[in-house]
C-alpha cells in the first residue's frame, strides 16, 4: 500500500490553487479528497515518486473539468471524445495526438486506461515524434467516472469489457494491435490503423474537420 502524499510536499498549496481556480464550483474538501485520491491511483503504478504531486494536480484539473461539465456547470462548447486503453501507454495516447492534430479545438480529447501503465513507451514516442507530435506533456491515467460521465463518444482499444457502460454515449470499440513490445515498423502500421480510425470519426462528427 503506498503512503499518502505528506502535506509538507505541497498538497496543501496545490489544494488551494486549485480552490482558488474552481471556487464557485466545488468546495475545498471535495477538492482535497479528489486531489489525493488522484494522488494515491498514480502512485499505484509509480516508481519514481518525485512527480507525483504534479501528476496528481494535472489529473485532478482533468477530473474537476470534466465533473463540472457532467455536472452542468460549465457548458459544453464541442464534442468530447474520451480515448481508453489498458496501460494508456500507446493506442489512446496515439489517437488523442492524432485527433487533436487533425481537429484542433473543434472537440475536446480526454485518455485513461484500465491498468495504466507508469509511462507512455518509448517506441510510442518516437514514432509520434517522426510525424511531428510529441508525447512529452502526456501520461499515462488512470480511466475515472468523471472522465467517462463527460465523454460523448468513448472509444475503446482492447478494454471495452473493463470500461463501464453509461446511457446517452456514443461507443465505439477499434480493434487496435496493443504496441508493447512491437518493432518500431509495426508500432507505425499501428499508429497509421488508428490515424485511419481518428479521421474517419472525426468526419462523422465534425464534417469539416478533415
Amino acid at each position: 500500500m503506498h503512503q499518502r502524499i505528506d502535506r509538507d510536499t505541497g498538497a496543501d498549496r496545490i489544494v488551494n490553487q486549485l480552490a482558488y481556480r474552481y471556487d464557485g464550483l466545488f468546495d475545498r474538501d471535495r477538492i482535497d479528497t479528489l486531489f489525493h485520491d488522484s494522488y494515491d491511483r498514480l502512485a499505484e503504478t509509480a516508481h519514481v515518486t518525485v512527480f507525483l504531486p504534479t501528476l496528481a494536480e494535472k489529473l485532478t484539473v482533468q477530473r474537476l473539468d470534466a465533473l463540472a461539465q457532467a455536472e452542468g456547470k460549465i457548458a459544453k462548447r464541442v464534442p468530447e471524445i474520451l480515448f481508453v486503453c489498458v496501460g494508456n501507454a500507446g493506442r489512446s495516447q496515439m489517437a488523442a495526438a492524432l485527433a487533436r492534430h487533425h481537429a484542433g479545438t473543434r472537440v475536446h480529447i480526454r485518455t485513461g486506461g484500465s491498468n495504466p501503465h507508469e509511462a507512455i513507451y518509448p517506441e510510442v514516442e518516437q514514432i509520434m515524434t517522426e510525424t511531428g507530435l510529441s508525447l512529452a506533456e502526456e501520461f499515462p491515467k488512470p480511466l475515472t467516472n468523471e472522465v467517462l460521465a463527460a465523454a460523448d463518444v468513448v472509444v475503446t482499444m482492447g478494454c471495452g469489457e473493463h470500461c463501464p457502460i453509461l446511457p446517452g454515449r456514443r461507443y465505439e470499440d477499434w480493434s487496435i494491435d496493443d504496441p508493447a513490445d512491437q518493432p518500431l515498423n509495426r508500432i507505425r502500421a499501428i499508429r497509421d490503423d488508428i490515424d485511419h480510425h481518428v479521421q474517419a470519426l472525426l468526419a462523422e462528427l465534425l464534417p469539416a474537420a478533415i
